[in-house]
């Protein structure tokens, strides 16, 4: 492992957080995916 001296926690919890906005942001688009395929599909049954 990469020698972070004194800054390791602040390092690795810099990057902890961005992976969890990463997995966040990648589960809010698959879901808005899925709303927006879902009310398409209920409007093209309409007409």
């Amino acid at each position: 492992m990469i020698e972070l001296g004194k800054y390791a926690g602040t390092v690795l919890a810099a990057y902890g957080i961005s992976a969890v906005l990463l997995v966040g942001l990648v589960w809010h688009s698959v879901a808005a995916n899925a709303r927006a395929r879902r009310d398409l599909e209920r409007q093209e049954g309409d007409g």
